[in-house]
């Protein structure tokens, strides 16, 4: 009998040339206390030696070796569709997981059939009493966010409960999920494309659920090498607009336009601040190229929806209030203003 078909969860861990995290990465999972899983790296074309470590040091690993850099989203689907096992984690290579991780998140799964993923804890790899994220929520102006991020743990954050969405940088999915769905969207290349693919989830009526006692510890930026450079602007950028243009029914789009406008005012101050304005314009243009086959997607994942426009559009409210509170939370603890926030939620986070 094959590893696939015994084991409950299949470890999908996309790599480009991440050697110098993999060992402390497979080494937590080894040590993890949920012992029916199977370890899949999907290598993007490295060339730090990371293939030849693996099959060196990790036999038990499944490797996938594709030709090239293909993104993280190629990169996880083709992990996903390597096994029938009735979970997939999906895991980045600069992690490392608490003992316990995957017993609770499998767990939780067992127990809460009516729920689709299941999103653990992140921490902060260096300083594990800072939240990377506990869970996700969206800005309607065609961005994710991570909530809790760069907050301090707290009671707030060991609440399990519903969520609207996980990053994809660990998170614990049915399998079942990506047949009704569909897989990532390999156009999105890297970053948002989890954000595609947790409103197509609520969209579809699915539902997510945090689990605090999972933990995990993130590095974060490991591929890119920094969170901002003209890599990430560019495709930020392009598929901020692509999130929007893919998932945004016509009247929902121009109900929605204020808050789309501020959003993304203040993403292109943001820009210029970083003086990445080269980058950004490159990314418009992009998101202009892909319009038609964005929309062209939207259409076909219309058929699909199980949500009217008015309850998705209530999905996408809740889930920006809790975005506001989260960052105001973390400006509060910081000693900084929140009327600007304040009006906005206010103004704008109603029904």
């Amino acid at each position: 009998m094959s590893d696939e078909q015994v084991s409950a969860v299949n470890i999908v861990i996309p790599n480009w040339n991440g050697l110098r995290f993999l060992p402390a990465c497979l080494s937590s999972i080894e040590q993890q206390d949920f012992v029916s899983r199977q370890v899949t790296v999907v290598d993007n074309g490295s060339s730090d030696g990371s293939l030849e470590y693996l099959r060196e040091n990790q036999p038990q690993v499944r490797v996938i070796e594709l030709p090239e850099n293909r993104g993280f989203s190629a990169a996880v689907n083709k992990g996903i569709l390597s096994s029938s096992a009735p979970f997939v984690f999906l895991l980045n290579n600069d992690t490392e997981l608490d003992f316990s991780c995957l017993s609770h998140l499998v767990d939780a799964a067992k127990d809460l059939k009516a729920f689709d993923f299941f999103s653990p804890k992140m921490l902060s790899f260096h300083n594990r009493t800072v939240l990377d994220g506990a869970g996700d929520g969206y800005l309607r102006g065609g961005a994710g966010y991570r909530l809790g991020t760069m907050e301090l743990d707290g009671p707030v954050y060991n609440r399990p409960g519903p969520t609207f969405g996980a990053c994809a940088g660990a998170v614990l999915y049915r399998r079942s999920l990506f047949d009704h769905i569909g897989l990532f969207d390999e156009d999105f290349f890297a970053y948002l494309e989890d954000v595609d693919l947790n409103l197509r989830i609520n969209y579809s009526g699915r539902r997510g659920y945090y689990v605090p006692a999972a933990k995990v510890y993130h590095i974060g930026s490991a591929s890119s090498g920094s969170k901002i450079n003209p890599f990430t602007i560019r495709l930020s950028t392009r598929n901020s607009c692509y999130v929007l243009l893919k998932n945004y029914p016509t009247g929902l789009f121009f109900r929605l336009l204020p808050v789309i406008v501020i959003y993304q005012f203040f993403w292109l101050l943001f820009v210029i601040k970083k003086r990445q304005i080269l980058a950004y314009l490159q990314g418009i243009g992009k998101a202009v190229i892909g319009m038609r086959k964005m929309r062209k997607k939207h259409r076909e994942i219309s058929l699909y929806d199980s949500l009217t426009s008015a309850e998705f559009a209530d999905r996408l409210s809740l889930a920006e209030k809790v975005v506001v509170e989260s960052i105001m939370r973390r400006r509060s603890a910081e000693g900084k203003n929140n009327w600007l926030l304040n009006f906005y939620l206010v103004f704008f986070c109603r029904k």
